[in-house]
């Protein structure tokens, strides 16, 4: 059975690396119901950093479902005042809030595609409030994983004690072993990130050119806004650093609005609303997605680019070598916290800033209720990057980093 202690040790970076909790402070919980039995793990390491109280609220995806079955859709996706008002009384008073989620795709398998977006739109509402405060207070977030049966059933089927194959891999990507400097095994690898998106930055490019034998072939333009490096003479004084992604092996930006054309295949699954879509692309036109490429799931992609009407423009784009460790892990887990770091990809919707730091004519960052993260990086992944001279810089080759 997988040790209590390594389930302390990954909490505790979950709570120290991920939210940073500080003295005093309430931590706002979001939790997969079937990841209950860790809750108590989790809820002790911020305890001992000093928080001053500890909220959890479950997500319960199989009530959703019984609900999105018996309503409309309008309705499953409205959140009710006295909901939004009980998220941001704590939000507005110096709360930080992490989402632990878990993977049971199974649940929604048989809900109708609009009944699936429907439950897709609420939670994904539920989120924004605390995303909007993000924004606002600059408050710590985090979004990280809780190993549970069904989760391990699902990506690791048939095979005896996956659930503690499970743990041990989530633990791995999320680089805590027994005897290891959590805190510095983080800081060296955010550091190693840094360089190469600084390295990319010093580049000044305008646009980066994805293409892969299975039929991607995309040009995403950038703004001089555009940077993968980490600026920290930019933070506000009271900034509070945290890792908002555990596992992460990423480094991304914010690319111009109108600027995205040609086609993108997704390289893995993505789950929307409890279910599973594959084998899918988009075409896009001066930024804007027009043409859904894809049989099963089309109906939920077509909804999702809907949701506004900027949710068919990219907000994100991601490099990840494809041969990082949870790529290298050989497992697809449905889940894009985790497959998102195993591949390049894309955002639909809202950008991660979403107005450039100075009034422009000529750039757009994208604005929308949605942020959606696709995978489509593959191992022949070609990413080249063009100045404003026209200079073609090798960005990826291979699949990896060739800078």
């Amino acid at each position: 059975m997988f040790s209590s202690e390594m389930k302390h040790k990954y909490a505790y970076t979950l709570a120290r690396v991920g939210l940073n909790v500080q003295k005093g402070q309430t931590v706002l919980v979001e939790a997969a119901v079937e990841g209950k039995d860790f809750l108590p793990v989790f809820i002790e390491e911020c305890y001992k950093l000093g928080a001053g109280n500890v909220i959890v609220r479950y997500l319960d995806t199989a009530a959703l479902k019984v609900r999105a079955s018996y309503v409309s859709a309008e309705k499953m996706a409205a959140i009710d005042d006295p909901e939004r008002d009980f998220y941001n009384w704590y939000l507005d008073r110096g709360a930080c809030y992490v989402r632990l989620e878990s993977v049971n795709p199974s649940v929604m398998a048989d809900l109708p595609e609009d009944k699936a977006s429907a439950v897709f739109n609420y939670i994904d509402g539920v989120r924004n409030i605390m995303r909007a405060a993000s924004r606002k207070y600059h408050c710590q977030w985090l979004i990280a994983m809780i190993p549970t049966q069904e989760w391990a059933d699902h990506i690791l089927p048939g095979r005896e004690n996956n659930l503690d194959e499970l743990w041990n891999l989530t633990c791995k990507l999320s680089y805590v072993t027994e005897d290891n400097d959590v805190v510095k095994a983080w800081a060296d690898a955010q550091a190693l990130r840094r360089a190469r998106g600084r390295r990319i930055d010093a580049l000044k490019l305008k646009k980066l050119h994805y293409t892969a034998s299975n039929g991607t072939d995309l040009y995403v333009e950038l703004t001089p806004w555009s940077t993968f490096g980490f600026d920290d003479s930019k933070l506000p004084k009271d900034f509070i650093r945290f890792t908002p992604n555990i596992p992460s092996e990423e480094i991304c930006t914010t690319p111009e609005k109108f600027g995205t054309n040609g086609v993108v295949y997704a390289s893995r699954p993505l789950v929307l609303g409890g279910k599973t879509v594959d084998n899918f692309g988009f075409r896009f036109e001066n930024g804007k997605v027009v043409e859904v490429l894809a049989d099963a799931g089309k109906e939920m992609l077509e909804n999702l680019i809907a949701t506004d009407e900027n949710s068919g423009y990219l907000g994100e784009c991601a490099l990840v070598e494809y041969h990082s460790p949870i790529s290298l892990s050989g497992i697809v887990y449905f889940t894009t916290l985790i497959d998102e770091n195993a591949s390049c990809h894309l955002a639909l919707g809202r950008g991660l800033a979403q107005k450039t730091p100075e009034p422009s004519d000529v750039y757009t960052f994208n604005d929308a209720t949605i942020h959606v993260d696709f995978m489509m990086g593959t191992p022949d992944m070609e990413i080249t990057g063009i100045d404003g001279d026209g200079t073609e810089h090798a960005i990826f080759r291979n699949g990896d980093f060739a800078i």
